[in-house]
């Protein structure tokens, strides 16, 4: 719309220029044709009642007063010069001052010979003003030419200059008021209609999946954003039972795959325990006299394997439970050190940015966190390692407190890091995967992170961040 308003008058302004440009040509070409046709009239009259033989020679007397009587009379001044340029007689008597001069070019008598009306226009400049000057032949009685009027004619364009400076001005006036209204007017009626938009717009970016959507509703909406408004809250209706349907997909498939897993884990104590009993069936013997020693290793090889069993559905019903969020206000660099004195490797070292960084969290969640860390870097280092090294640190970064485990073990590799979080997914060849998952889940839970760099060969780095509290004097 403003843009419109600017082109408007741009446009007016140029064709109004203009349109002032030809009037002013049309007008003063119209003025010097009437002058020119006035004053031939007034010099045929005067060679009509001359007594002087009509010849070139004769004209100087025959216009020697007569010339400045016409020039008073038509409110013009002329020239009269003979056939071959030279000036014979002017109504200036100081003509020498003009822009006349006393022979014509021979380029005007040339041009005036050539045209066919025997006329010529001759245009240019005079003292910064526009000036015309036409010449056409002055005949006798019997219309033979006997030499060439001159008439000199300075445009002056000084009334239309100033009609035309007040019209543009009042224009300019017109057309800024219009400038300010088309402002006004582009502002509201953007907003009128990016209001609907932006509504929209702000319940698109809070849509989301896990959560149930509001619909839009808007009153008298345009027809088009009504159709918006009625796709938007179709597909707020088909994500919610998109919605429905995944999250029901996606327990059975949770189901599925921890059914599979834990039926796997149970297979693998199941298969030794059997083929124990079954080795026991076939050489029990009540009379050997090594029956007490057989049993007793028979007993032992079944206790290891429902230990094994144990401890499988101990670390299932620890990855289900989810940690509850206890607010405890804890000093993050004492109770990382704390879970540290369970690991006998002397390889493990600690470092605390601070001797006090607190955070809220549970105990209880903390220590496992810190616990699987490092029995993942452990596993992560061969027994063969020349000099193993486990380095865990606390620090603060900013507004979370970050928690660091590094290791110089084999690292892991760019083909599994996508993986590395999944529960079940282990590079080990014992374990059930879950310790990782388990800490990514209790992590999250506090609205932490965790992420790691690996260089495979080299080590692996996990870091862990919390939010932070400011520092307190009474810490549990």
């Amino acid at each position: 719309m403003i843009l419109l308003v600017l082109i408007a008058s741009v446009l007016i302004l140029a064709v109004t220029i203009y349109q002032f440009r030809e009037i002013n040509r049309d007008y003063h070409e119209n003025r010097m044709e009437r002058k020119e046709e006035q004053i031939r009239q007034s010099i045929d009259l005067t060679i009509q009642k001359t007594t002087y033989p009509v010849t070139t020679e004769n004209l100087g007397l025959i216009f020697k007063e007569e010339i400045y009587e016409i020039a008073v009379v038509q409110n013009m001044n002329f020239n009269i010069y003979s056939l071959e340029g030279e000036l014979i007689k002017s109504s200036r008597p100081k003509f020498e001052n003009d822009p006349i001069s006393l022979c014509l070019d021979p380029e005007i008598l040339n041009q005036l010979d050539a045209s066919a009306d025997k006329r010529y226009v001759e245009r240019n400049k005079a003292a910064g003003d526009q000036y015309q000057a036409s010449y056409t032949y002055i005949a006798d009685r019997q219309f033979k030419p006997i030499g060439i009027l001159n008439l000199p004619y300075f445009e002056d364009n000084s009334f239309n200059d100033k009609e035309l400076n007040e019209f543009l001005t009042r224009l300019g006036g017109v057309y800024f008021l219009m400038f300010l209204l088309a402002i006004g007017l582009a502002y509201f009626i953007s907003k009128y209609i990016t209001r609907s938009l932006e509504t929209i717009s702000d319940m698109m970016e809070r849509t989301d999946l896990t959560r149930r959507n509001e619909k839009i509703h808007l009153e008298k909406p345009g027809e088009e954003i009504e159709k918006l408004i009625s796709s938007y809250n179709a597909m707020i209706d088909e994500l919610s039972l998109s919605a429905a349907k995944l999250a029901k997909s996606e327990r059975e498939q949770a189901w599925r795959e921890m059914a599979k897993q834990v039926a796997h884990e149970i297979k693998n104590p199941l298969t030794p325990m059997r083929l124990s009993v079954q080795s026991f069936q076939r050489k029990f013997d009540p009379n050997d006299p090594d029956i007490a020693e057989k049993v007793a290793e028979y007993s032992k090889t079944l206790i290891q394997q429902i230990d094994t069993m144990s401890s499988i559905a101990s670390a299932f019903s620890s990855f289900a439970e989810m940690p509850a969020q206890q607010n405890e206000t804890l000093n993050v660099v004492k109770i990382v050190k704390l879970a540290l004195d369970i690991f006998n490797e002397d390889y493990i070292h600690f470092i605390a940015e601070e001797e006090e960084i607190i955070a809220k969290l549970d105990r209880t969640q903390l220590i496992r966190v810190v616990t699987n860390l490092v029995k993942n870097a452990i596993q992560a280092i061969p027994e063969e390692h020349n000099s193993p090294r486990i380095l865990v640190s606390v620090a603060v970064d900013g507004e979370m407190v970050k928690i660091s485990v590094a290791d110089n073990g084999i690292g892991i590799g760019k083909e599994v890091e996508d993986k590395i979080f999944e529960p079940k997914f282990t590079t080990k060849t014992s374990g059930m995967g879950l310790g990782l998952g388990m800490v990514k889940n209790i992590v999250e839970t506090y609205k932490g992170t965790i992420n790691f760099t690996s260089q495979p060969g080299k080590g692996t780095v996990f870091c862990v961040k919390f939010p932070r509290v400011a520092s307190m004097r009474t810490i549990k």
